[in-house]
């Protein structure tokens, strides 16, 4: 297991406050700044992956290692591929429990969830990074189990995904809940993997509205992927 623990990571304030659209030199320009500085003191995004090889496949799942995972899009995504990454990557409960948000104040909130987005998308960003560096395996990509709609690889095939990473909870301080969401929130599991192309699990999710969405429906490369 690789663990992440000292990931770097940059919250540029004009950009945060242009994602935002917060002007400068207001009231909601210098709150927003106090809340950067918060979080630039006490986050602490983290991760973890392991190096894995592809043991088994059929038609409709794949079995890395001692677990199998039931997706065609995924068994059909890992085609030619024999070693994968399933990692977790967190924002870090630092953020969850240093919320400074009061109950009644719903914007200090929205921009607080904003920055926790942020420090997690530099620990998914780090989780690739340093696979390649170890690796040398070129370009990856992920699939996240509950990432896309239901048919693409259901949300129940976390636990057999954190049953392959072991203690995840120790290691990184991220649970999975009985509902099989994730505390803290802003985190994200999956399988990272070699691929010649760009593939974001988006792509293949017909949910026509998603905030988080990065790259539109495709569906050739869904029904490609799902028969």
């Amino acid at each position: 297991m690789r663990v992440l623990s000292d990931i770097p990571f940059e919250l540029p304030l004009e950009d945060v406050m242009g994602e935002l659209r917060v002007r400068l030199h207001t009231a909601d320009a210098e709150a927003l700044a106090d809340l950067v500085r918060q979080a630039r003191e006490v986050a602490r995004p983290r991760a973890l992956y392991v190096e894995a090889f592809v043991d088994g496949r059929d038609e409709e799942t794949v079995r890395v290692g001692e677990v199998s995972f039931r997706s065609r899009a995924l068994r059909r995504s890992l085609d030619g591929v024999e070693r994968v990454f399933p990692f977790v990557a967190t924002c870090g409960r630092e953020m969850e429990e240093a919320n400074p948000a009061p109950p009644d104040d719903v914007v200090t909130a929205f921009w607080w969830d904003a920055l926790q987005v942020h420090l997690l998308e530099s620990a998914v960003c780090h989780v690739a990074e340093d696979i390649e560096k170890r690796f040398r395996v070129g370009p990856t990509a992920m699939m996240s189990p509950g990432a896309a709609d239901a048919t693409v690889w259901p949300i129940e095939e976390q636990r057999p995904l954190f049953g392959l990473l072991g203690d995840v909870e120790a290691s990184i301080g991220v649970r999975l809940t009985e509902s099989l969401f994730m505390s803290p929130t802003k985190s994200v599991s999956g399988i990272r993997f070699a691929t010649e192309r760009d593939f974001r699990s988006c792509q293949v999710c017909r949910r026509p509205h998603c905030p988080r969405r990065e790259a539109p429906f495709d569906p050739a490369l869904r029904e490609e992927l799902q028969g």
